[in-house]
Order: C-alpha cells, then sequence, then structure tokens
C-alpha cells in the first residue's frame, strides 16, 4: 500500500529479459502483467517479488 513505510519496488537493467524471465518464474516469482516496450528503446518486464516487492527488469533495445 502507498502509506506504508518501506521499499515498494526495485528496477534492474538486464542483458537478456527473457533469459531472466525464465529464470526468475522457474523459482516461482508471477510474472506482473507482460513484457512491454517503452520508445522502442527499452523492453520491460514487471515481477512480485519477495515480500510483495515490485522487481523491474529492463533491456535496452540496441
Amino acid at each position: 500500500m502507498a502509506n506504508v513505510l518501506g521499499l515498494r519496488s526495485v528496477a534492474f537493467v538486464v542483458d537478456d529479459l527473457r533469459a531472466e524471465l525464465d529464470r526468475i518464474v522457474a523459482d516461482g516469482y508471477g510474472l506482473v502483467g507482460g513484457i512491454g516496450e517503452y520508445e522502442d528503446m527499452w523492453r520491460i518486464a514487471y515481477v512480485r517479488g519477495p515480500e510483495g516487492i515490485i522487481v523491474a527488469l529492463a533491456q535496452r533495445i540496441d
């Protein structure tokens, strides 16, 4: 919830988004939504991590 103290989200840049998602989902974490693209520069996905933290993974599209 937005009014609770603490870390709610974190983001990481990865080299291979699909490989990281495969590894993370195999460990039991859930993909939130799907894989999206931002301004033809970034491929982004969100995963619900430990304690409900949303983890954003982003891969630069070359």
